[in-house]
């Protein structure tokens, strides 16, 4: 026998994970009513369909901005969704702005993911490493897997969608977007960002 949800708590799950009303009360019912089981249900099965979303084609968004407070950071950045209509949706702009406010927080991010980073940039932080005295005597095997996991590191540190949302550090960028890939239906991606800091590479000579 199926357990008898109220609507209220359909409504409120339905606002925690952007799920249909329908999918919100299988989830409850199939949770005997256990609100964070029911989250995490369709929040597996939201990223499951954000994945098979991530191939199609993006070239509606917006470009958006954040000054950071002192006028001193400022970012630009380009969010791109499918439609018009998603694009003028208040969740994709808050998405965008939070976007913006996460590069302007994060000095050492250059790119959106890692496969954005050139090849001669990453070959230069394996030579760095490969240099580094505290694995010059360490067997060849095992200073590859030191290398290897120091530049995997290095390389997250310098994407975007690989950072904790500075909102909720118990999420990553790319899960935030895969979030609102499932609220909204539709493919959601970074194309670029460019950020500006006061006085930065003027030639006082």
């Amino acid at each position: 026998m199926k357990i008898q949800i109220s609507p209220h708590f359909v409504k409120e799950l339905r606002i925690k994970t952007g799920a249909g009303m329908m999918d919100c009360k299988k989830a409850l019912q199939a949770a005997d009513g256990n609100m964070e089981m029911a989250v995490e249900t369709l929040r597996k099965k939201g990223l499951a369909s954000a994945d098979k979303k991530s191939t199609r084609s993006a070239t509606e968004g917006i470009i958006d901005s954040y000054i950071h407070i002192g006028s001193r950071i400022g970012v630009l950045i380009e969010l791109n969704c499918e439609t018009d209509f998603v694009a003028r949706r208040i969740e994709f702009q808050k998405l965008a702005k939070n976007l913006a406010m996460q590069v302007a927080a994060c000095q050492n991010v250059f790119y959106v993911s890692i496969k954005h980073i050139p090849q001669d940039i990453i070959d230069r932080e394996i030579r760095i490493e490969s240099e580094k005295e505290d694995i010059i005597d360490k067997p060849p095997k095992m200073k590859d897997q030191i290398i290897k996991a120091r530049i995997d590191k290095r390389l997250k540190e310098m994407c975007l969608i690989c950072q904790p949302f500075i909102k909720d550090q118990n999420i990553i960028i790319e899960d935030l977007i895969k979030q609102h890939i499932a609220l909204l239906g539709e493919n959601i991606q970074v194309r670029r960002f460019q950020r500006f800091l006061l006085g930065e590479k003027i030639d006082l000579n």
